[in-house]
């Protein structure tokens, strides 16, 4: 019910207009003044309530709904691919792919406010497939790679992601990969080990050549252009 003709609101105001009418309100006078906290609020959770109702028609097959949560969704996981595959076309390809498989396995989510971290994890794992695939691993035997951490800790979180992400995308595969499954999805090295099929040591020499390349070119980029 509109909050303006709830029956308690329209006495408010009517105890108001009497008082007015007899002039004894003062600024320091408040009437009843919790009467305003029983009258119904609109949902603070209509977003919420939305993507609900949604969800669950997705689940039955609706493709309308489908749509709706392509249309919300789409622009974040499409960055997430890009940045893991590195390339627009196979981005796009991995995204239909998770899409088309968040929608086939949709009943198995209980809960539909956890749409979306749900369906980054189903791309995440999306792009790891994909790189297993397509992906040639090298490993660099740098006697830095136990050294770096302590010589430039973290230095990337001094730098704008944005500079960042666009330097990813041109990090040779096994870098790039890596890089994002530790930095950005906070995998450990033993977590992207058993994901990529690759050794613990090929996960982290992978990443200390990923920073450094990164620090490399960004480096000379701020140089050039501030």
């Amino acid at each position: 019910m509109p909050i303006g003709t709830h029956p308690l609101y329209l006495l408010y105001i009517l105890y108001l207009l009497s008082l007015l009418s007899e002039k004894i309100i003062t600024t320091s006078f408040q009437p009843f003044p919790n009467l305003l906290l029983l009258i119904p609020r609109q949902p603070l959770e209509q977003a919420n309530t939305i993507q609900t109702a949604v969800v669950r028609k997705a689940c039955k097959g609706d493709t309308e709904a489908q749509a709706w949560l392509y249309r919300q969704y789409s622009k974040g996981m499409f960055n997430i691919c890009t940045r893991m595959t590195g390339n627009r076309n196979d981005a796009e390809d991995v995204l239909q792919d998770a899409f088309i498989l968040a929608f086939r396995n949709l009943w198995q989510l209980k809960d539909p406010l956890q749409f979306g971290g749900w369906l980054k994890r189903i791309v995440v794992n999306e792009c790891i497939r994909y790189s297993k695939k397509n992906f040639y691993w090298n490993e660099w035997e740098d006697e830095r790679n136990n050294t770096m951490v302590e010589e430039a800790a973290e230095w990337w979180k001094t730098v704008s992601f944005e500079i960042i992400q666009q330097e990813i995308k041109g990090l040779p595969d096994g870098c790039r990969q890596v890089f994002n499954l530790f930095v950005v999805e906070d995998f450990s090295h033993k977590d992207i080990a058993e994901q990529l099929g690759i050794s613990e040591s090929t996960s982290k020499s992978q990443y200390h050549r990923a920073r450094q390349l990164l620090k490399e070119r960004i480096t000379r980029q701020l140089q050039a252009h501030g």
